[in-house]
């Protein structure tokens, strides 16, 4: 083999390996996921009447960008936790094999650059809860989420903040439809994450992080709690129903994902098993796609 062969081929796998490091950095499929909701909560607006898909694309890529930014800034600020759990020891910036300096450049430029998209191609406003959202996830949750389990209230708000930026996005303003869509994605939350830190509480408990209910930690308060929100759900649901963003066939479809988020989380109650819990966490992934083209397909 020459020289000139190997040099391609160690130059390719660099390049690889970079590219797959950037997308382990803005976390891909979480990022995907957050995004879908800001699109969704877009194209629900009022004013969009037709589906321009360069400006859906447009936001896509802001949207992705402004996300992929405050997970960059979250796996800089945990790189040192990160390198404690055996789920997140293999990241970037926790296995060294990207700097601190180069995380915050990326993290900068992605920042930046998903704002200026949103507010050059939309409207300024959601662009500042866009810049909102991203300063209120890396530099007030992330470091809570070592202090008190409060980070994960303080955290869904960031988490439902994208349905509120898509709708503004779309809309031009804020209005009762945005905030139905974001009351929806923020009571989401709760039973989603406490699933995931149930599963992961020796692994959380290991590098520090406080994140159930119960400082014990998979209690039957827990449990409990994931139900409270679960039921808080059924009637936040029907606000896209009153608030004219969808109409009555979505109302009735989002009630019975609310009820089947109710059963999963009493199921857990009862059986108090990571299997019940991992239940909660595929039904909740399950849930939001369903209640969001619910919603879309019955635009009002």
């Amino acid at each position: 083999m020459s020289q000139e062969t190997t040099s391609k081929k160690a130059s390719s796998f660099t390049l690889g390996q970079k590219l797959q490091d950037y997308k382990a950095l803005v976390k891909f499929a979480l990022t995907t996921m957050v995004v879908f909701s800001a699109v969704i909560s877009y194209l629900l607006a009022p004013k969009v009447v037709e589906y321009n898909w360069w400006m859906i694309a447009l936001f896509f890529i802001g949207g992705f960008l402004v996300t992929g930014s405050a997970n960059t800034i979250n796996q800089v600020v945990e790189k040192d936790t990160d390198a404690k759990m055996k789920r997140t020891a293999s990241r970037p910036i926790a296995s060294g094999r990207m700097s601190e300096t180069e995380g915050w450049i990326f993290a900068a430029v992605t920042g930046v650059a998903g704002c200026f998209i949103l507010g050059f191609f939309f409207n300024w406003l959601s662009a500042g809860l866009a810049a909102f959202s991203l300063f209120l996830y890396a530099f007030i949750y992330t470091p809570l989420k070592k202090v008190n389990a409060i980070s994960v209230l303080v955290g869904a708000v960031p988490g439902a903040l994208p349905c509120l930026i898509g709708w503004t996005a779309g809309n031009d303003s804020i209005g009762l439809g945005g905030w139905a869509l974001f009351s929806i994605q923020f009571f989401w939350q709760f039973p989603h994450f406490w699933a995931i830190a149930w599963i992961a509480h020796k692994d959380y408990s290991n590098a520090g992080f406080k994140l159930l209910p119960s400082v014990e930690g998979p209690t039957k308060y827990s449990a409990i709690q994931a139900i409270i929100y679960s039921l808080l759900l059924i009637p936040v649901g029907v606000l896209p129903y009153f608030t004219h963003v969808s109409g009555f066939v979505s109302m009735f479809i989002v009630l019975a994902a609310n009820i089947f988020m109710v059963v999963q989380s009493i199921r857990l109650y009862n059986e108090m098993e990571v299997k019940a819990a991992r239940r909660v966490m595929f039904s909740s992934y399950i849930y939001l796609p369903i209640v969001m083209f619910a919603l879309l397909a019955d635009k009002m």
